[in-house]
């Protein structure tokens, strides 16, 4: 049996965002509750990472964000009305939001403090074990017959042993909204860390090899976090800990197999609900259709 060391059990998910490029549909939600055709992005983050055998889901909430514990919990009325009502499948699907061995955990980031703050609220709960990071607004899909994003890294984790950042190819006109690495070969798919750096002006940026909102990282970059001031935009940034931490552990870059649509964008999102909506087994034929007669 592997010991902690190798497997990753824990996940954080920080939702403590205000969501506000949503506006004004996340005044009274969280920007992590709008769906993508008939599931919401918190559930098909909580889905792969349940898929990569994750059985802790720590959520890093704030306020206004109460509709995602009420999603994962149980809603007897609901489940009443639908039970009486003979309608089963419908029954399932709710029931079915979250598997019953997946614990669900609650940690309330006292103020908007950045993403690395975010994960260092986790700490009491991850403990001395490497953990994933996923961002829900980073909607992450494959082809099937592939392994879902975070399950190909924690494979890669398995065998390796160090921290894991997936990154993707970006235009250089769009460095500044992303943390930047630096490589040096490793093998296929993978690539060392040498440098990253937040959010960089294009005509500074080391490169156009994006991180994006998956992470399997080890609990020393806590010891990091913790020590940091504001970064960029005044935040505690967590490109500044996976720095720091590339001083004493080896970091690697992982393109993925997959493609991500950054549901933190309005165009994004909605490249996902069509993308979604056409794979849909039962509505994607017709919806195919509709889409080319208004073509």
């Amino acid at each position: 049996m592997k010991n902690n060391n190798s497997v990753v059990r824990k996940a954080v998910f920080p939702v403590a965002g205000l969501g506000s490029r949503f506006l004004p549909a996340t005044k009274a939600q969280p920007k992590e509750m709008l769906p993508i055709v008939d599931k919401p992005l918190i559930q098909y983050a909580v889905e792969e990472a349940v898929a990569a055998g994750i059985t802790d889901m720590v959520f890093i909430t704030g306020r206004n964000k109460r509709a995602i514990e009420d999603h994962f919990d149980t809603a007897y009325e609901l489940e009443s009305e639908l039970e009486a009502g003979g309608k089963t499948a419908l029954l399932d699907l709710v029931r079915n939001a979250i598997p019953k061995n997946v614990n669900c955990i609650y940690i309330r980031q006292s103020a908007p403090l950045g993403l690395g703050h975010a994960v260092l609220c986790a700490r009491p709960v991850i403990g001395d074990e490497p953990f994933a990071v996923l961002l829900a607004d980073d909607f992450m899909d494959v082809d099937g017959g592939t392994k879902p994003v975070l399950a190909q890294m924690t494979d890669v984790f398995a065998r390796e042993a160090c921290s894991l950042l997936a990154v993707q190819d970006v235009p250089r006109s769009h460095t500044r909204q992303y943390g930047i690495v630096s490589v040096d070969p490793h093998e296929k798919n993978l690539a060392r860390v040498n440098s990253i750096v937040e959010k960089p002006a294009p005509e500074v940026a080391p490169s156009t090899l994006a991180v994006v909102g998956r992470y399997v990282l080890t609990p020393t970059i806590f010891n990091y976090l913790e020590g940091l001031g504001q970064g960029a935009g005044g935040e505690i940034q967590l490109t500044d800990g996976i720095a720091a931490l590339m001083q004493a552990e080896q970091v690697l870059a992982y393109r993925y197999a997959g493609m991500r649509y950054d549901c933190g964008s309005k165009l994004g999102y909605l490249k996902a609900t069509v993308a979604m909506g056409l794979k849909h087994p039962a509505m994607g034929q017709d919806f195919a259709e509709y889409l080319e007669q208004i073509r």
